[in-house]
């Protein structure tokens, strides 16, 4: 993988500016493309693609297959006549800034059983729909009973059941029972095929939004995280991969220790993989997923990458994530297996939990994947902290910031005053344009790809910040407004591009 010398921001898809309360697939996201394009960036960085449910996280997802409907674009449904103007017109008076989830979820839904409805009279449409489910009833690989199939009866079932978990689903659905798999088809059939509309209304756009990048020379990093939701068809389905009993109670979870984000650690509590079942089966599983996500983008950065080498198992009891314990990971056999199978590995290894473990080191530079560097992690420890810039090595992606920190300025403005100091020192700044100061620094580094959130170049501050690691609500719903994506924010960016030969 070479991303030879280039930069790029992070922006995921729901923050796109645009009229129906989230970015979408639409004009917005072309909009963004031509903002790229003219930035001198070639790279666009997002978060994960999938549907959310509780607590809107894009890394808790139903489903590590299916698209995000909320991403659908209604102008682009209007553009296919399957809602009409006035449903546009009759919207909710969305807020600009941030994303009323809630609000914005039960409007599109009204959009989707309308444009359901009206399916039937456009053949052609019809016909594509048709093609898109025969397509997706067979996983590409294994020829397995395909993910489709799988999520939207899933979804169906979630919905009969007034959206509860499928742990707490009567026993026969619960558990698969063929009889009750058979009927819940047969009775609640046009329902299934209303999900399964869904996920093709998504794939439709995301592959002309591709074709568009593609025509820009832009390219994409996706964001896969390591775990699959507890609450998702994939566990639902597959449970036997998954460190539960037969009936879906976890008897550990995942989660990390204490650390820089959180004093108690970080209690996920995603089910662990049974990898010696996975060996077994030579991750299959594993395989479609990542074969399915690189159909969506170009390269997967691959979250809480140190999980592949050893990862942390929580008893399932445990309030925090203080009582972990280590264990070893899939490691190179699960990598070699992935490269021979896929043909290469077009990943980038996020590895800020496991810098310090040697076991991490030496299986991200065994395969030579690029790992990351995060700039505002490097202000604590003096000139040789290894997430300054001057010590990055090339074979790395660099950060001002992720979407797990604080904006550049919100950073700066909550930091320890020795931190400050020494950024100033560093920089060469008055602390006035921190983050711009930061950005300049970090293109300026080794690293192959540099990569800053589009908060940073924004100057913004913390009110700006997607995620809080440990808070499980009121996270993920900042916006752009369309008004800050000027011409004269292109030109700088690309004039720093220039100077930094990123162009």
């Amino acid at each position: 993988m070479d991303f030879r010398h280039k930069s790029g921001i992070l922006l995921h898809v729901t923050s796109l500016p645009g009229p129906y309360g989230i970015g979408d697939l639409g004009q917005g996201a072309y909009d963004w493309l031509d903002f790229l394009a003219a930035a001198g960036c070639r790279w666009w960085q997002v978060l994960p693609l999938g549907p959310t449910g509780y607590g809107d996280s894009p890394y808790q997802s139903f489903s590590s297959f299916a698209g995000n409907p909320v991403m659908i674009s209604p102008a682009l449904m209007l553009e296919d006549g399957l809602i009409d103007e006035e449903h546009l017109q009759n919207r909710p008076e969305f807020p600009t800034q941030r994303v009323d989830f809630s609000t914005m979820i039960e409007w599109k839904r009204g959009l989707f059983q309308v444009a359901f409805m009206r399916l039937g009279e456009l053949p052609k449409l019809r016909a594509e729909f048709e093609e898109f489910r025969e397509k997706n009833e067979k996983h590409a690989l294994s020829g397995a009973n395909g993910w489709l199939e799988d999520y939207s009866l899933y979804m169906t079932i979630k919905a009969q059941q007034e959206l509860r978990a499928w742990t707490a689903w009567p026993g026969d659905l619960r558990d698969r029972g063929p009889e009750a798999m058979k009927k819940a088809r047969q009775q609640f059939a046009s329902t299934q095929s209303y999900y399964a509309f869904q996920q093709f209304l998504f794939f439709r756009q995301w592959a002309r939004l591709r074709r568009r990048m593609a025509e820009l020379n832009i390219r994409l990093i996706g964001d896969l995280p390591i775990y699959a939701a507890r609450d998702s068809a994939d566990v639902w389905v597959h449970r036997h991969l998954f460190e539960m009993d037969v009936h879906g109670k976890p008897y550990r979870v995942a989660g990390v220790p204490p650390d820089m984000f959180s004093a108690t650690g970080q209690l996920w509590g995603n089910p662990l993989y049974r990898w010696d079942v996975m060996k077994k089966h030579g991750y299959a599983w594993w395989l479609e997923r990542l074969h399915a996500n690189l159909d969506l983008v170009d390269v997967l950065r691959l979250d809480h990458f140190r999980g592949f080498a050893d990862y942390y198992a929580i008893p399932a009891d445990e309030p925090t994530a203080e009582n972990g314990k280590w264990e070893p990971g899939p490691g190179a056999d699960f990598l070699q297996t992935v490269r021979d199978k896929l043909g290469s590995l077009p990943v980038i290894a996020e590895d800020l939990g496991g810098e310090s473990s040697p076991l991490v080191i030496k299986l991200r530079d065994d395969f030579g994947l690029p790992g990351m560097k995060v700039f505002q992690f490097g202000f604590d420890a003096g000139l040789d902290h290894k997430f300054l810039p001057h010590n990055y090595p090339e074979n790395c992606v660099a950060y001002t910031g992720t979407h797990d920190n604080d904006t550049a300025v919100g950073w700066f403005a909550k930091a320890p005053e020795a931190e400050r100091k020494f950024a100033m020192e560093y920089l060469g700044s008055d602390g006035k344009h921190i983050a711009w100061d930061m950005i300049r620094v970090l293109w300026d580094s080794r690293a192959s790809l540099v990569v800053a959130p589009l908060q940073d170049f924004l100057e913004v501050g913390a009110e700006a910040r997607m995620n809080y690691p440990g808070r499980p609500l009121g996270n993920w719903g900042w916006r752009v407004g369309a008004s800050a994506l000027t011409d004269e924010l292109a030109e700088k960016i690309v004039k720093l591009n220039r100077e930094a030969g990123r162009v």
